[in-house]
């Protein structure tokens, strides 16, 4: 990473909160982190904790920020769908592409792993003010086949929302962020809206869907909210059929 427009005193914040965070979840051996992002430890500590929820993610222990405590536990279940092979990361759903009407923005303030990343990253203060402590890092992750989650419940019923997607070119973006396609945009943002969820997402590189389908069976109370591809492609999957974007 190119960090040379940060001081050496905030690079080893940054790496201190890093240790600082896994301590405290190997102590209580908790598998995932929620953080208060924005912008408390910018108060206290003089740095923001993107990076430190990067690297924490890179190994195995996936940081939500927002204390997004459901996110959280999507990412746990995402990464465990995909036997620990690849990381998940947490991301805002924000805006269309300009082209492609099915095509979206993942983006988040610099907590992508760095393992994704397509080219080194800067590290540097949050972008959107310049009185703002550093911390956060940017850049483009890399397409190819993924999987849209969302665990979120209301009034004691839980779903799980699920999608595919396929990284896509698009317009450069400040953060972390990868443009997606997925096969209809409309049905997944009414999905989205009408849902028990917020507005933010994990994505996860490969198909874990039949996987995460299947899981709501042994899970009490949870059901599978299957966007794309819909429950009957799923089942014809189970059973060793093949489905087409």
């Amino acid at each position: 990473m190119d960090w040379s427009s940060v001081s050496d005193e905030k690079v080893l914040r940054i790496a201190a909160l890093k240790l600082a965070m896994r301590e405290l979840a190997d102590r209580y051996q908790c598998k995932a982190i929620a953080i208060q992002c924005w912008s408390a430890l910018q108060d206290l500590i003089g740095i923001m904790p993107g990076l430190a929820n990067a690297l924490l993610t890179d190994d195995g222990i996936p940081v939500t920020c927002e204390t997004d405590i459901h996110g959280a536990i999507t990412a746990v279940l995402a990464q465990a769908a995909a036997m620990d092979s690849t990381p998940p990361f947490f991301a805002d759903l924000t805006i269309r592409h300009p082209d492609n009407p099915n095509g979206e923005l993942l983006f988040h303030c610099g907590n992508f792993p760095i393992s994704l990343a397509v080219d080194d990253k800067p590290l540097r203060e949050h972008f959107l003010f310049d009185s703002h402590a550093p911390g956060t890092h940017e850049g483009e992750i890399k397409g190819g086949e993924m999987s849209i989650v969302r665990f979120d419940g209301d009034m004691g019923e839980y779903q799980l929302l699920l999608a595919r997607a396929r990284g896509t070119t698009g317009p450069f973006s400040r953060g972390s962020f990868v443009w997606v396609e997925v096969r209809d945009w409309p049905l997944l943002e009414e999905r989205l809206v009408t849902g028990p969820y917020v507005h933010q997402v994990v994505g996860i590189h490969g198909n874990v869907i039949p996987v995460l389908y299947e899981s709501c069976k042994y899970i009490p109370g949870l059901k599978p909210d299957a966007v794309d591809p819909e429950e009957y492609e799923i089942h014809s999957w189970l059973r060793g059929g093949d489905w087409s974007w």
